[in-house]
C-alpha cells in the first residue's frame, strides 16, 4: 500500500513540473519581449517555415497574423519578414515583390532603425539584376540611386552607411565604364564634339573610375583632332573664297582654345592621378603642344596611391567566368574616398562646341552661355507714321540698314578709340609691353622657354627660399619630386589599349 502511495506522489509531482514548464513565457529573440499571446504563436511558426525554405506556408502565416491582429507588437516585424521571405526567395518576380513589401515597410514605419536596412536591401536588390557595363543599365542606375538615398537619409546608421558606399563604388565603375566605352565609340569614328560630352561628363561625374587617366588622356585626343580639323580648312581669301573657308583670326583663336583644353585635360592627369600609366604620356603630349608641365603634391601621389592599392585584379577564374557571368566584374572599384552623390550637370555636344566658338572669337558670357542684346525700341519720330507689320517695305530698301537721324550717331554702334597723342593720358585698358630695364636689356632675344608649373625658380632671394620651405612643409602643398613619383608607381602595368596620336 505505502508502494502504491509513493508511485502517486511521484507522478504527482511530474504533473506538476510539466504545468510549470507549460506556463513559462518563452522569450522572442527578435521582438525581445516576453510573450506567451496567439500573435506570437504565429509569428514563431512563420519564422520556422522561413528557416526551412517554406515561403509559401510562413508568407500565409505572417499575413494571416496581420490580418488578425492588427494592434499586435509584432506588425511591424511580420510585414519586414514578408519582404524577407521574398527576398530569400529569389528570382526576378521574387525579387520584384521583396522590394514593393520593403518600401511599404518605409512608409509605415519610416522611424524604425529597420527602415535604413528595408532601404539597403531595395538597393542591393538592384545591384543584384546589374549587367555588364555594354548591356542594359536599368538596373545600374537604379542602383546608384538607391545607394545615395540610403546614405543620404540615413546617415546616423554608420555600418549600413559604410556598406552602401562601398556598394555605390562598385556601381559607379560600371556607369563610369559604360560612359568610356561610348566617348570611345564617337572618338574613332571622329565625332569629337560627342566623343568630348561624354568623356568630361564622366570625369567630372566618377572621379575614382579605374580608367580616369585613360579616359582624360582620350578627352586630350578629342581636342587635338579638332586641332587637326581645323587646320585642315582653308582660310578665306577675299578674292576667292572657298566655301566652308574660315577667318585668319578666328582660325588662330579656335587652335589656340583647343590647345588650352586640351593641354588642360592632360594636365589633369599629371596632377590628380600622377601614380596612374598615362602620366608620361600626358608629359610627352604637352611638351609635344609647348605647354608648361605641372607638378603633382604629395597630397596628390598618397591619395592616387590609396586609391590603386584597394584596387583587385580579377584572378584567371573569374576572367572565364565573366564570359558566361551576366554581372560585371567589379573588382577593379575603388575601396577608399566617397562616391560621388550630386550629378553634375551634363555636357551636352553642341553646348560645349559652341562655347568654344564663342571663346575663340572673343564673345564674353560663361563658359556654357550666350550673351543675348535686347534692343528697346522708341518712339516713332514726329510726322512719321507708326510702322505696320502688313506694310510692304519701300523699293531697293536693305533690310538690314538702321535709320538714323541727321548728325546722331548710333548708341549701339562699335567705333574704334582713337590712338593717344603724344603727351596725352594713356588708355588703361590697351595692353603695352613691359617697359623694365630687363625687357629693355633683352631687346630682341628671344623668350626663355615655359617653365614647369609650381616649380621652385633658381635665382630667388633668400627670403622667398625659406618662405616656399616652409609652405612645402605641409603634405597637402608640397610638390612630390619624380623620384616619389616613379618608386610610387606598380611594377607591372595594365595593358593600355593604342590611341592614335595627333
Amino acid at each position: 500500500m505505502s508502494r502504491r502511495v509513493s508511485s502517486i506522489s511521484v507522478l504527482a509531482m511530474l504533473l506538476l513540473i510539466m504545468a510549470a514548464c507549460s506556463n513559462k513565457k518563452s522569450v522572442n529573440p527578435l521582438a525581445n519581449v516576453g510573450s506567451k499571446q496567439p500573435d506570437k504563436v504565429l509569428f514563431d511558426k512563420a519564422m520556422d517555415a522561413m528557416k526551412h525554405n517554406r515561403f509559401d506556408v510562413a508568407r500565409m502565416t505572417l499575413q494571416t497574423l496581420i490580418n488578425t491582429y492588427p494592434d499586435s507588437e509584432f506588425i511591424a516585424r511580420a510585414k519586414l519578414a514578408v519582404g524577407d521571405s521574398w527576398y530569400a526567395e529569389g528570382g526576378t518576380a521574387s525579387l520584384a515583390q521583396a522590394e514593393q513589401e520593403y518600401r511599404d515597410f518605409e512608409t509605415f514605419f519610416p522611424n524604425m532603425p529597420e527602415a535604413a536596412e528595408a532601404q539597403l536591401k531595395i538597393a542591393n536588390i538592384q545591384y543584384q539584376q546589374m549587367e555588364k557595363a555594354d548591356r542594359d543599365y536599368t538596373h545600374a542606375k537604379r542602383a546608384e540611386d538607391e545607394y545615395r538615398n540610403l546614405i543620404m537619409q540615413y546617415p546616423d546608421n554608420p555600418k549600413l552607411v559604410k556598406e552602401g558606399k562601398e556598394r555605390l563604388l562598385e556601381v559607379q565603375e560600371v556607369l563610369a565604364e559604360r560612359e568610356f566605352d561610348i566617348g570611345r565609340f564617337y572618338f574613332y569614328r571622329l565625332s569629337y564634339p560627342a566623343s568630348i560630352a561624354r568623356l568630361k561628363t564622366l570625369v567630372e561625374k566618377y572621379p575614382l573610375y579605374s580608367r580616369a587617366d585613360e579616359a582624360l588622356y582620350l578627352l586630350g585626343q578629342d581636342y587635338e583632332g579638332q586641332i587637326a580639323q581645323m587646320r585642315a580648312r582653308p582660310t578665306c581669301v577675299k578674292t576667292s573664297p572657298h566655301p566652308g573657308c574660315v577667318g585668319e583670326q578666328i582660325k588662330a583663336n579656335m587652335i589656340e582654345e583647343l590647345t588650352k583644353e586640351a593641354s588642360a585635360a592632360y594636365s589633369q592627369i599629371i596632377t590628380r592621378y600622377p601614380l596612374m600609366d598615362r602620366g608620361d604620356d600626358a608629359k610627352k603630349r604637352l611638351a609635344a603642344l609647348h605647354q608648361p608641365i605641372p607638378r603633382p603634391t604629395k597630397a596628390a601621389v598618397a591619395q592616387n596611391r590609396k586609391e590603386e592599392e584597394s584596387r583587385h585584379e580579377a584572378s584567371t577564374y573569374d576572367r572565364l567566368m565573366s564570359v558566361v557571368k551576366k554581372g560585371p566584374d567589379v573588382a577593379q572599384a575603388a575601396k577608399v574616398g566617397d562616391p560621388t552623390l550630386v550629378d553634375p550637370t551634363p555636357v551636352a555636344a553642341n553646348q560645349e562646341a559652341g562655347a568654344t566658338a564663342m571663346r575663340a572669337m572673343g564673345m564674353s558670357g560663361g563658359e556654357h552661355s550666350l550673351s543675348v542684346e535686347t534692343v528697346t525700341a522708341g518712339p516713332p519720330a514726329a510726322n512719321e507714321p507708326a510702322p505696320r507689320s502688313d506694310a510692304p517695305p519701300p523699293a531697293n530698301a536693305d533690310p538690314f540698314a538702321r535709320s538714323k537721324t541727321a548728325n546722331a550717331p548710333d548708341p549701339n554702334e562699335l567705333t574704334p578709340t582713337p590712338a593717344a597723342k603724344p603727351g596725352g593720358t594713356p588708355d588703361p585698358n590697351e595692353l603695352t609691353p613691359a617697359a623694365d630695364s630687363q625687357t629693355v636689356a633683352a631687346g630682341s632675344q628671344p623668350l626663355p622657354p615655359p617653365v614647369q608649373v609650381n616649380e621652385i625658380q633658381q635665382g630667388q632671394p633668400a627670403s622667398a627660399s625659406s618662405s616656399s620651405a616652409t609652405a612645402s612643409s605641409d603634405s597637402s602643398t608640397s610638390l612630390a619630386s619624380d623620384k616619389d613619383v616613379s618608386s610610387s608607381k606598380k611594377k607591372k602595368k595594365k595593358g593600355l589599349k593604342k590611341i592614335i596620336s595627333f
